[in-house]
C-alpha cells in the first residue's frame, strides 16, 4: 500500500509491527512476520533511509510517529506527480504544434487517402478520435459487431466523449439480437453517446467534425481497408446522408421493436427467406446477420405466435398475412 512512497512490502510490514511492538528486535520481527532476519535488516535499512526510524538513547531504533514520518514522503510523492503532469502537458503541446505544422503543410494536397487493412484503419480512427473537437458520427450496417473492433474503439470513444465531443451512432435493428453489441451500445450511451437504430443502414461510414470521413474500400468486407475523404463537396453529401438516416432512427432507449405485436422488417425478411426455402446460413449471409442471430429471431417469432415448431410458425405467420 505504501510502495508509491518508496517503502517495500517487507519494510511496511516491519514498520507496522514496530509501531505495535516498539521493543521487538530483529529475531522477534522475523518470527512474527515469517520472513528471514536478513530481510528484516534490509527493511530496517530502508526505513532508516526514509527517516521512519530514529535511534533512542540506548542506540536502539524506534519507529517515528507515522503522522510525522509519512507525511513528508506523501508530499514528496505528490510533488513528483505534479512535476510529471507538467512534463506530460508540455509534451502534449509539443505534439499539437508538430501536428498542426504537418497538417498545414499537407492540407489540400489530397482529398482522398487510401488505407489498406483493418490495422491501418483502426490506427487512423484513434488519431481522428483524439483530433475530434465537436462531433463524431457513424453508420454501422449489419448485426453483430466484431469483438476486437469494439474493444479497440472503447478508449478513443470514451476519451472523446469526456472531452465534450458529441457522439452519434446509427446501428441496424439487427444489432439488438447480439448481446455483446447491445452491451457495447449501452456502455457508449451511458457515457453520453447518442444511439439510434434503423431497419437498414445504407453503408458504413464515420464522420469527424464534418471535416473528415472514412468510407470502406469494399462495402462487403470492411477489413480490406478504407478511404479518407476531406473534399468539402463530398463531405456535404455524406453529412446529408447521415442526417437523413439519423432522423429516421429509433433511440436506443425505446423498447425494442421485436416486442411489438407486429413483426419488424428484419423479422419479415427472415420469415420470407425461410419460406422461400433458404437455409439459416443463407439467410444470415443475405441479411448481414450471424447464424445464431437468425435462429434467435426464428425462436422469438415462433414463441410469439404460440407455435411449437417452425412449420407451425410458418402456417401461423401466413394466416396473419406476414408472408
Amino acid at each position: 500500500m505504501l510502495t508509491n512512497l518508496g517503502i517495500s512490502r517487507d519494510a511496511e510490514a516491519v514498520y507496522r509491527a514496530m509501531l505495535a511492538e516498539p521493543s521487538w528486535g530483529v529475531a522477534d520481527l522475523s518470527s512474527y512476520l515469517g520472513i528471514s532476519e536478513r530481510s528484516v535488516r534490509k527493511a530496517l535499512d530502508v526505513l532508516a533511509d526514509l527517516s521512519l526510524l530514529t535511534p533512542s538513547a540506548s542506540q536502539d531504533l524506534h519507529p517515528v510517529n507515522p503522522v510525522l514520518g509519512l507525511a513528508p514522503l506523501l508530499n514528496r510523492a505528490e510533488e513528483e506527480i505534479r512535476r510529471q503532469q507538467l512534463e506530460i502537458e508540455a509534451t502534449r503541446q509539443a505534439i499539437s504544434t508538430i501536428t498542426a505544422a504537418y497538417e498545414s503543410r499537407t492540407q489540400g494536397l489530397n482529398d482522398v487517402t487510401r488505407m489498406e487493412g483493418v490495422d491501418a484503419v483502426r490506427a487512423r480512427l484513434v488519431e481522428l478520435a483524439d483530433m475530434a473537437r465537436r462531433e463524431c458520427w457513424s453508420l454501422s450496417p449489419g448485426g453483430a459487431h466484431e469483438p476486437d473492433a469494439m474493444a479497440a474503439s472503447r478508449d478513443p470513444n470514451r476519451l472523446a466523449v469526456e472531452r465534450g465531443v458529441e457522439m452519434r451512432c446509427v446501428y441496424q435493428d439487427a444489432y439488438r439480437n447480439d448481446p455483446d453489441t447491445v452491451a457495447y451500445a449501452k456502455w457508449l450511451s451511458g457515457l453520453g453517446g447518442q444511439i439510434r437504430t434503423v431497419p437498414s443502414v445504407p453503408m458504413k461510414m464515420i464522420v469527424v467534425d464534418r471535416a473528415v470521413a472514412l468510407l470502406p474500400i469494399s462495402p462487403s468486407d470492411p477489413r480490406v481497408g478504407a478511404v479518407e475523404v476531406t473534399s468539402p463537396s463530398v463531405l456535404l453529401a455524406i453529412c446529408a446522408l447521415f442526417q437523413q438516416v439519423w432522423a429516421a432512427g429509433e433511440p436506443l432507449q425505446s423498447p425494442s421493436r421485436t416486442e411489438a405485436d407486429t413483426p419488424t422488417p428484419m423479422e419479415l425478411d427472415v420469415l420470407r427467406l425461410l419460406a422461400d426455402g433458404q437455409t439459416d446460413e443463407a439467410v444470415a449471409r443475405k441479411l448481414g446477420l450471424s447464424v445464431r442471430s437468425v435462429r434467435r429471431v426464428v425462436a422469438d417469432v415462433t414463441s410469439r405466435l404460440g407455435a411449437s415448431s417452425r412449420f407451425q410458425a410458418g402456417v401461423a405467420a401466413a394466416r396473419k398475412g406476414w408472408i
